[in-house]
């Protein structure tokens, strides 16, 4: 019973279920009715019906996720956090701001790899927007609040998208005489990260982190649900695809 009253709210009420559901319909009604655009209503409906479902969406960011895994031993003389994103004023611990699950999801692999290491972490990003928060000052203090000697944390501020984050860093590196940088970020934008990083010039050793899918697939029927964070899964795919092309072509 529970799992039916999960599928009927998730499919009719939450969105994107409630909108496929209703264009279904229209879809339907604009059949039966032999009313011109029935045919390119439906064939939208299924195809936003398919990259909402965590069938579709885990497949197209498992297969950005599966290109590196984390190296069995870790030997760089510096980390390299990417940031991904941070709220301006909400209330933490230390100070104001936070940073996403995306970007906290880093920070939190960058701290372990500290206390592994020892090495000294560079967190690059800067803000983007007006309304969003400095994201390496957020990371800073945060990572104090972990017990990271500050002499430990370098603060790259300046970048606004995952070029700059190389750019940026490429000039810590080189004016600070490390070698062998450990690149942290997503899974999912390990691929897209490594290839700007080779632009400048930096070979950098991958430890992806913040897995948005399972390694291995496993079906299960809830699978077949439309959901938001599949839908946002596949938008992030497409996004890393775009992403990689761009990188290619300029």
């Amino acid at each position: 019973m529970l799992v039916l009253i999960k599928f009927l709210y998730i499919t009719f009420l939450l969105p994107p279920g409630l909108f496929i559901a209703t264009l279904a319909l229209l879809a339907v009604w604009l059949y039966r009715r032999r009313r011109q655009g029935a045919g390119m209503l439906i064939v939208i409906t299924i195809l936003l019906y398919l990259i909402s479902t965590p069938l579709v969406g885990d497949a197209l960011i498992r297969s950005l996720e599966s290109r590196y895994s984390p190296p069995p031993a870790v030997n760089g003389d510096v980390i390299v956090m990417l940031g991904g994103g941070a709220t301006a004023d909400t209330p933490n611990v230390h100070g104001l701001g936070h940073l996403t699950g995306f970007a906290a999801n880093r920070l939190l692999t960058a701290a372990q790899l500290q206390r592994l290491t020892g090495a000294p972490v560079i967190i690059s990003g800067g803000q983007v927007f007006a309304n969003s928060g400095k994201e390496a000052e957020i990371g800073r203090h945060i990572l104090l609040g972990l017990g990271v000697d500050d002499a430990k944390i370098i603060v790259e501020g300046q970048s606004l998208n995952t070029a700059d984050n190389a750019r940026f860093t490429q000039q810590i590196l080189t004016e600070r005489g490390f070698l062998r940088p450990i690149l942290v970020t997503s899974a999912f934008h390990m691929e897209r990260s490594v290839q700007q990083f080779a632009k400048f010039h930096v070979n950098v050793i991958p430890y992806p982190t913040d897995y948005q899918t399972n390694i291995r697939f496993l079906f299960e029927w809830n699978m077949l649900w439309p959901r938001a964070d599949a839908f946002y899964n596949t938008q992030l795919a497409v996004k890393e695809y775009l992403g990689l092309m761009a990188i290619r072509w300029f």
